[in-house]
């Protein structure tokens, strides 16, 4: 079965990416539901940390696949008020399978806002979707 083994080739350990946002009222706690507070709300920081991880393997995913968020870990350790630009990055430290295993950061410079890990599943698209349909 060469078409399994396609997807752990393509997709190895070691593959990055960064991804930016400078924090708009639309990404504070108060706006997204998250808290009461004018600051980068965590499901936005959340967000761009997937982001990245979508990034990472964007240029290598299989044709007809797509990859999809199933387990997240995060610590958000800091503020960030609006107008601050914050970078997420992720790692693609292990594969075991379909599983895609990252470690995300997010940094306001040399802060360290917030970090943890992200697991995703290869998936095939269509099938994807099509059993999505099905089952609402």
């Amino acid at each position: 079965m060469a078409m399994q083994e396609q997807p752990e080739s393509a997709l190895a350990p070691g593959l990055t990416a960064r991804v930016e946002l400078t924090v708009t009222d639309a990404d504070t706690a108060q706006a997204v539901g998250s808290g009461d507070v004018p600051v980068l709300g965590t499901p936005r920081v959340l967000a761009l940390a997937e982001a990245a991880t979508v990034a990472a393997t964007a240029d290598r995913m299989p044709g007809g696949s797509t990859t999809v968020g199933t387990r997240v870990e995060l610590d958000h350790r800091a503020a960030t008020p609006v107008g601050r630009t914050v970078v997420a990055q992720a790692r693609l430290s292990a594969v075991d399978g379909r599983r895609l295993h990252f470690e995300v950061s997010v940094s306001d410079g040399d802060e360290t806002v917030a970090e943890g890990r992200v697991e995703r599943v290869l998936v095939d698209r269509q099938r994807f979707v099509e059993r999505a349909a099905r089952s609402s």
